[in-house]
């Protein structure tokens, strides 16, 4: 597709750049924002939305810094975008 092999020892991100691929973390970041909006189109009583209030109290985390929780990952996808919570509702965009 691009003309290379391994043995050119090209960097994966010349041959995106050269095939027009976007970068995998774009890719990743428009499929958990667009999940997102999916989550918060539905009623609030609907079984996908009471699994955002479960609360984890009881649960006991091995060591080191705590992982992202996926609500902390789609703040910073949404903050990266420039866009809001509010905007979920909102088809067009």
């Amino acid at each position: 597709m691009s003309d290379y092999t391994k043995l050119d020892r090209i960097k994966n991100v010349v041959i995106r750049e050269k095939v027009g691929i976007a970068p995998i973390e774009d890719k990743m970041s428009e499929t958990r924002l667009r999940w997102f909006e999916h989550v918060k189109r539905k009623c609030i009583n609907a079984p996908l939305r009471t699994c955002e209030t479960i609360n984890l109290m009881h649960y006991r985390r091995g060591r080191g810094q705590p992982k992202m929780n996926w609500n902390e990952v789609i703040r910073c996808d949404l903050k990266f975008m420039g866009s809001t919570e509010d905007m979920t509702q909102d088809r067009g965009l």
